[in-house]
C-alpha cells in the first residue's frame, strides 16, 4: 500500500504541469480511483487533488518571484482556468494573495525575519514545548546555518497561517503558548539562513519534520512536549507552501492581531 501511494505521488509531481485527473493516476498505479484516494490520504495526509495543487502552487510561487508574468498568465500556466479560484486558493494555502507574495522579497529586505514566538489567541490556552534537531542530510543541504520554523496546524499538512508559530534561535528549543482548545499537528521546516529572501520563500530543498501523531489541547491538560527531527525529503514530496519568513518579520509582529493576508500592504 505505501509503495502505491509513493508511486502515485511521484506520478502527480512529475505531471503537475499537465491536466491530469485522479483516474489518470489510478490507471498508472493499477488501482481504482476510490481505493487510491483512500490509500493516498492515509500515506500523505492529504487527498491527491490537494497534493497536485500544492505542486502547482509551488511552481506559481517560483514564477511570481522569478518572472514578470501577470497573475492571470501564471494562473493558466500552472493549470487553473479561473484566476478568481486560483487567487482564493493561493491565499488559503500560502497565507496571502499572489500580488502580496510577489512583494515579499522587498518587504523582507526592509524587515528581515528574526527569532520570535507568535502566540495563539487564547491567553490561558495550552502550551507545547520541544526541540527541533537537524539530521545529517538537513545539515548538509542547509550549509550548516538554518532558519528553523515550527508551528501548530489543524491539518497534517501546513496550510495558511499556523495557529501558533515561532522562528527559533540556534538552540532549536521552542515553547508554543496561547493554544486554543483543539487537535493539532506540530510541523517544522528549515531554510538556509544564508539564502536570500526569494530562496527562503521557494527553497531548493524540502527540509521538514513533525510529530507522528496529532496532539490534543484542552482544559487542565499538562503541557505537551515534542522532539522533532528535520530531514531532506524527496523532491516529489508535498512542498511547504506557507510563506513563513514574513510571519517572523517585525512588520508581522506589529500587526499580529490581524490576519497576515489583510495586514500586508
Amino acid at each position: 500500500m505505501p509503495d502505491v501511494a509513493v508511486e502515485a505521488a511521484r506520478f502527480i509531481a512529475g505531471h503537475a504541469g499537465e491536466p491530469i485527473t485522479l483516474a489518470d493516476v489510478a490507471d498508472h498505479v493499477g488501482y481504482s480511483p476510490f481505493h487510491l484516494a483512500r490509500a493516498f490520504e492515509r500515506a500523505h495526509g492529504q487527498p491527491p487533488g490537494r497534493f497536485l495543487a500544492a505542486h502547482r502552487f509551488q511552481r506559481a510561487k517560483r514564477l511570481l518571484l522569478e518572472t514578470d508574468e501577470r497573475v492571470i498568465d501564471i494562473c493558466c500556466a500552472v493549470g487553473f482556468s479561473s484566476v478568481g479560484t486560483f487567487t482564493r486558493r493561493f491565499r488559503a494555502e500560502i497565507g496571502l494573495s499572489p500580488v502580496n507574495f510577489r512583494r515579499l522579497p522587498d518587504l523582507l529586505s526592509d524587515a528581515p525575519p528574526r527569532p520570535v514566538l507568535v502566540p495563539g489567541d487564547d491567553d490561558s490556552g495550552g502550551v507545547v514545548t520541544g526541540e527541533v534537531h537537524l539530521d545529517l542530510s538537513a545539515r548538509i543541504a542547509l550549509g550548516g546555518a538554518a532558519a528553523i520554523y515550527v508551528g501548530l496546524f489543524a491539518q497534517r499538512s501546513p496550510r495558511g497561517v499556523p495557529i501558533v508559530g515561532a522562528l527559533l534561535d540556534e538552540q532549536g528549543r521552542f515553547a508554543l503558548t496561547g493554544i486554543p482548545r483543539g487537535t493539532y499537528w506540530v510541523l517544522a521546516t528549515a531554510f538556509s539562513a544564508r539564502a536570500d529572501h526569494a530562496q527562503q520563500l521557494v527553497p531548493g530543498w524540502n527540509v521538514v519534520g513533525g510529530s507522528p501523531a496529532p496532539l490534543v489541547i484542552g482544559p487542565a491538560r499538562p503541557p505537551e512536549h515534542r522532539e522533532i527531527t528535520l530531514r531532506v525529503v524527496p523532491p516529489w514530496s508535498a512542498p511547504v507552501l506557507v510563506a513563513l519568513p514574513p510571519l517572523a518579520a517585525p512588520i508581522a509582529q506589529d500587526r499580529r492581531r490581524q490576519p497576515l493576508a489583510a495586514g500586508l500592504p
